[in-house]
């Protein structure tokens, strides 16, 4: 017979540990939790000896038909927080409301005010470091951590942009926490090697040994089983062989590319499934410094600015989001003697709009395995792509700057996979509602970045935290 739980949860990222986090503290005392993961627990150890953050190669879990397109992912226990670079800036007022404002994407079915105190929350148990000298966007907390330190070159930009310019808010810890140490500002984010930044392993594995809680590792979720319209529980294949659990609630918290192939696989099915695969598109800049001496700071990414994020040119083309680099690596210094330190690299983060031909689906060759089909990024975000030669030079105008060059080509990814389960008020237009709960399976929650309907330039692992936190409150009967 099946074994019963109140709750499944799939997967053990940012998204099913801050649901659990919040969940734990009003669940009954007997209540029971199932949590699956189909990685394993590799250790900080395991991951510095073997130079990798997982012992499961995400190519062999899915299938990608694009030559250069890639989507970069952390099966294991933690998921993503094992390889993210812990960068936690929170998405502006206006990402929410993109069509009412300018007229392109679709708004979110919640608001920036509305989340606001779990942007917060996330803040507090990924202890951020933030600045202390103003925000972007509307906070009513300071950040639970004091600001790293700007270099040289970021004070520049701040004296010449005081209100777009800011230091960057992170996970990599400022000062030390009783779990993390302060951030050595080395470079090697990837796989801290002094366990500086925020893992789910380093801060919050204590969800899953709580005695309400049963985690098996190795576990993956074949499909959720369901009655009418009503989940019922999950098959899954452990040990070589398939297992059955029977719950009153379903959380799918995989990634994604996997969340909609589970719904897929299972035949719960809506036309917008899988659809919108996406994430942000960048561009690294390289300016030549005139006098100044980069990599100075406190951390390996330390300003974060908003000159070409909002505003009236979101109408025409992609907001850009910049990320200062405080990493003296070879293809970071200059070659010319006596100025080694005068460069910096930027990162240009740009927004994208959905693809309807962008989306994940049931391999034909494989049917136990996803397939990604990518046909490219938007015109909007390419507009802004090809805006950005005469943005940056406006930008440096009247620095102290001798002149700079812009990468050929995007990158490949950015690792913040975005887009397939998208929210919303109209089920005719979205899969899951404004609290991440499927529109035809009441019992049924979908959550992580699958869900957002837009793709703004901020990182979204704190937004999709926050709202795994939304979610739970609303699940567990708190006005939301």
């Amino acid at each position: 017979m099946p074994e019963q739980y109140d709750v499944i949860c799939v997967g053990t990222g940012f998204a099913t540990s801050f649901f659990l986090l919040a969940y734990l503290k009003k669940a009954k005392p007997t209540e029971r939790i199932l949590v699956l993961e189909r990685g394993r627990l590799d250790t900080l150890g395991w991951q510095l000896d073997n130079k990798r953050s997982s012992s499961v190669d995400p190519k062999d879990t899915y299938i990608n038909r694009h030559k250069y397109k890639q989507w970069d992912y952390n099966p294991g226990f933690g998921g993503g927080s094992n390889r993210w670079w812990a960068c936690t800036p929170r998405m502006m007022p206006n990402d929410f409301q993109l069509e009412t404002k300018y007229g392109v994407g679709i708004d979110w079915p919640i608001s920036y005010d509305e989340i606001e105190d779990y942007y917060y929350q996330a803040e507090l148990a990924m202890a951020v470091s933030g600045p202390n000298d103003g925000s972007p966007y509307p906070r009513a907390n300071p950040y639970p951590q004091p600001p790293h330190m700007f270099s040289d070159a970021d004070r520049m930009f701040k004296k010449a942009y005081p209100d777009k310019y800011f230091i960057q808010p992170t996970a990599r810890a400022r000062v030390e926490t009783a779990n993390r140490n302060s951030c050595c500002a080395h470079g090697y984010c990837t796989i801290c090697p002094i366990d500086s930044k925020f893992t789910i392993l380093n801060e919050m594995a204590y969800l899953y040994d709580d005695p309400r809680v049963t985690l098996l590792m190795e576990a993956t979720v074949r499909n959720v089983e369901t009655r009418g319209n009503l989940a019922t529980g999950v098959t899954y294949f452990i040990d070589s062989g398939y297992k059955t659990a029977e719950s009153d609630l379903v959380v799918l918290g995989a990634n994604t590319i996997f969340n909609p192939f589970i719904l897929l696989k299972s035949g719960i099915n809506h036309q917008l499934t899988g659809k919108y695969l996406r994430e942000q598109v960048s561009k690294y800049v390289t300016i030549d410094l005139d006098g100044i001496d980069n990599f100075g700071g406190s951390t390996s990414i330390t300003g974060h600015g908003y000159m070409l994020y909002d505003g009236d040119h979101r109408s025409s083309h992609a907001g850009c989001l910049i990320e200062s680099l405080n990493v003296p690596h070879a293809f970071s210094l200059r070659p010319l003697r006596g100025r080694w330190r005068q460069r910096l690299i930027i990162k240009t983060v740009f927004e994208d709009l959905a693809r309807e031909d962008n989306y994940v689906k049931i391999s034909d060759e494989n049917p136990d395995l996803p397939e990604t089909v990518y046909s490219g990024h938007s015109d909007y975000a390419q507009r802004g792509i090809d805006a950005l030669p005469e943005l940056i030079a406006k930008m440096l105008s009247g620095l102290p700057v001798d002149n700079f060059e812009i990468a050929k080509r995007v990158n490949h990814t950015d690792s913040h996979i975005i887009g397939t389960v998208v929210m919303g008020n109209d089920p005719a237009k979205s899969v899951v509602d404004r609290y991440l709960i499927h529109h035809d399976y009441r019992n049924l929650v979908v959550l992580g970045s699958c869900t957002f309907p837009t793709a703004s330039p901020a990182n979204p692992a704190l937004t999709l935290s926050a709202l795994s936190l939304w979610s739970a409150d609303h699940l567990m009967g708190k006005a939301v």
